[in-house]
This record gives C-alpha cells, sequence and structure tokens, in this order.
C-alpha cells in the first residue's frame, strides 16, 4: 500500500501547484463566472495528486472568494472578471509562509478588536466558553503544566464571540502556527503564566459587564511581552 505521507511545507507547495493548475485550466477552457469546474476526482487524476490537496485549493480558493462551492453540484466559477481572478491568484502563488512574529503582530492587532467586539456582542453561552477555557488555563497552570493551547482556546473563545466570522477565521488559521512556536521562539517567560491568570480574569470581567474599552485596554495590557517581543521594546 502506498502512504502519501507529506510534510506541512510539501503539502502548502502541492497545493500551490493545484491552484496554478486549476488557473491555467480556467483560462484554457475560458471558463467564465457561473461556469462548472470538472469534479475533485477528475482534477484528482488530472493533476495526478489526492483529492484531499485539491479540496484543501479549492477552499482556499473559495477563501478568497474566486470559486463557489454547492453541495450536490459541484464547483463553479465565481462572479468576477477574468483579468480580477488572475490578478487575485497571482497574488495568491506569491505569497510566502509568514514569519513567526509577523503572526504573533496580525493576532496583537485582531485581538485588540475581537475583545472590544466580544464585550458588545457576548452572549451567556460564548461567556461559558471563555469560563471553561480559563478555569482549564488556571487549573494546568497551578499544576505547573504547559497552558499554551489553553490559553489560546480562551482567547478563540473571545474571537467567535466577536460575531466577526472573517477575524474568526482569521484567528482559527493563525492559531496553530502561533501554538507550534510559542517556546521554539521563547516568546513568553513560563513565570509568566500565573501572572496571566489574573490578565485573563480581568479581560472576562470586561467583556462579561460589557466594558468594550475596558476589554481592549485589558488586552492590551496582556500583550505587553507580545509587543515586546515584536517591536524590540
Amino acid at each position: 500500500m502506498n502512504l502519501d505521507i507529506r510534510t506541512k511545507s510539501e503539502n502548502a507547495d502541492v497545493e500551490m501547484s493545484i491552484i496554478a493548475q486549476i488557473q491555467e485550466l480556467i483560462n484554457y477552457k475560458n471558463l467564465e463566472p457561473g461556469d462548472k469546474l470538472p469534479s475533485e476526482r477528475m482534477l484528482s487524476e488530472k493533476f495526478e495528486v489526492s483529492r484531499g490537496n485539491v479540496r484543501s485549493a479549492i477552499q482556499k480558493l473559495e477563501f478568497y472568494g474566486l470559486l463557489k462551492s454547492i453541495p450536490q453540484s459541484g464547483t463553479f466559477v465565481a462572479n468576477i472578471g477574468v483579468i480580477a481572478m488572475n490578478g487575485i491568484i497571482d497574488d495568491i502563488l506569491s505569497l510566502e509562509t509568514p514569519h513567526f512574529k509577523s503572526l504573533v503582530e496580525t493576532r496583537i492587532l485582531l485581538e485588540l478588536k475581537t475583545a472590544r467586539l466580544a464585550a458588545m456582542r457576548r452572549t451567556d453561552d460564548d461567556l461559558k466558553a471563555m469560563r471553561s477555557a480559563l478555569d482549564a488555563y488556571t487549573e494546568k497552570v497551578l499544576n505547573g503544566e504547559d497552558a499554551v493551547q489553553e490559553d489560546l482556546l480562551f482567547h478563540l473563545a473571545i474571537a467567535k464571540a466577536s460575531r466577526n466570522s472573517t477575524m474568526n477565521t482569521f484567528m482559527l488559521m493563525i492559531t496553530p502556527e502561533i501554538i507550534t512556536n510559542f517556546e521554539k521562539y521563547h516568546v513568553c517567560d513560563s513565570t509568566m503564566a500565573q501572572t496571566s491568570i489574573g490578565e485573563h480574569e480581568r479581560i472576562y470581567e470586561a467583556i462579561r459587564d460589557q466594558k468594550t474599552k475596558v476589554a481592549k485596554q485589558m488586552m492590551k495590557e496582556h500583550f505587553k511581552a507580545l509587543y515586546q517581543y515584536c517591536y524590540d521594546l
């Protein structure tokens, strides 16, 4: 049995290759908005890659609004002109894997906004999700265990409470990379975990009490170490 095992980097390269080939297919066949692409199975056979890789490439093009998948019907070219489509795909293909520092900087910008929006829009269910993640984080820290994932789950709960699907999607996209690189780049001293318990509590309380300015300020103070890391303060 052949097992198709690739590294994350190799999968990214395959995905970009498929995107380029989809672009060539659209141009070669002069496909217009509303025209249907071949099925995932056919594209998989044509490009000699797995259906999973094809699906991943299509999902990325959907994210950028270039394709639209309709259940039970297939994948279609979105309502966008060929010049704009080619320009956007060219930009996608030229994107480099972001450096960890740029991911952290993006996270800061996103979370200052999501904290404020969460304070405006949070529901009781959102507060329960935040409380659960915060309690799990606190328990691990007090037991001397690594709590990076619980920390980020708390922040993802805030992003979800913002009710901004785009910001939430961006957070979900950058979070795995941040988790895997937090220790590698020594962003936060282990002793800061204890301090973060109180900071998290103050963020939670501000969101619970719907104090938008306070929520944003508490998040900014919580990210003091990240500011120092990003901007060499």
